[in-house]
């Protein structure tokens, strides 16, 4: 049994009459006849009643009519389905990200992409650098979103592109001695009690300040250790030090704290977003596109990194 016996069935009940249904169809008589007749040796019933007025589904008829409709629903559905699955439009993202990157870009990429994408399901996980790569490396993430690229083992099957910059930056409480100052000096930071990072979450972070604060670095071990960005700003308008972090903090502002510039100015680890090169899901793709069309500066970099993971044509279809 095929789909066309059904859409023949369902035909031939709706005109009543084998020559109309035929038309409908776009076929000629005798071959509708036949295909109805194997159908109810198929079946081992009759489906139609034929009479001088016309043709009328018996009891079996009406009984398979009804199953043979929703299957034909069914079917239907299963290649709209098939169809918006292959385009990115359906189907699950996991990601996982550090908490720096919901200042920026973030909020704009998933809104967008959520807006293209409604019936995607985000699985959306705030953790540490080393934790995400670990994880993506694994296959329990689709896309991770670090601070400097992933390392460790199975980092080289990884797709990686930078999507931020950073300068390291100071936030103070605004009753610190600190508050009326534009920038603050590496001595100025080595004589404060200092909010950081937790070097085993960052270690690309940790081993920066560490190089940048030299023989001082012990200022570092005694260190409030903060979960991320946000507990940093938090903790620091609290007066319980001077807390360091990416200059996309500036995207943050609240009452009682104030941003300071570091001198000399320091450039920290790259926001990176990287997948495994082996992943071609549709709905990776349509969060590349949404990526690459809301940060055109990654877009040349993204589409080299493709095509040398990937081959020839790496761009995937536009998202909405």
């Amino acid at each position: 049994m095929e789909a066309r016996h059904l859409r023949y069935a369902l035909t031939l009940a709706e005109h009543g009459h084998f020559g109309r249904a035929a038309r409908a169809l776009g076929i000629a008589q005798p071959p509708l006849s036949k295909q109805i007749a194997d159908l109810e040796r198929e079946i081992g019933t009759r489906l139609f009643d034929r009479t001088r007025q016309g043709v009328f589904p018996t009891a079996a008829g009406e009984a398979f009519l009804a199953r043979a409709r929703r299957a034909l629903e069914e079917m239907t559905a299963a290649t709209v389905d098939a169809g918006r699955a292959a385009r990115g439009e359906t189907g699950r993202l996991r990601l996982g990200f550090v908490a720096s990157a919901l200042l920026d870009p973030l909020p704009d990429v998933l809104g967008r992409f959520g807006r293209g994408r409604p019936d995607v399901r985000l699985e959306l996980h705030e953790m540490a650098s080393g934790r995400s790569a670990t994880a993506l490396v694994a296959g329990e993430l689709d896309v991770a979103v670090t601070l400097g690229p992933p390392r460790g083992a199975g980092a080289e099957h990884l797709v990686s592109v930078p999507i931020g910059h950073d300068r390291l930056i100071a936030v103070v409480s605004s009753t610190h001695p600190y508050a009326g100052q534009v920038s603050v000096t590496l001595d100025q930071l080595r004589r404060q009690p200092l909010i950081v990072a937790a070097g085993e979450d960052e270690p690309a972070v940790t081993a920066k300040l560490r190089t940048l604060l030299g023989e001082d670095a012990a200022a570092l071990d005694g260190a409030t250790v903060a979960r991320d960005v946000h507990t940093i700003i938090g903790l620091a308008a609290c007066g319980v030090g001077v807390g360091l972090g990416p200059s996309r903090m500036l995207s943050a502002p609240r009452p009682g704290i104030r941003f300071c510039e570091v001198t000399p100015r320091t450039a920290l680890p790259d926001l990176i977003l990287s997948f495994n090169a082996q992943d071609r899901s549709p709905a990776l793709d349509a969060f590349l596109d949404t990526v690459r069309r809301n940060c055109p500066d990654v877009g040349a970099a993204l589409d080299r990194r493709l095509h040398h993971a990937w081959g020839p044509d790496p761009v995937p279809p536009a998202a909405p």
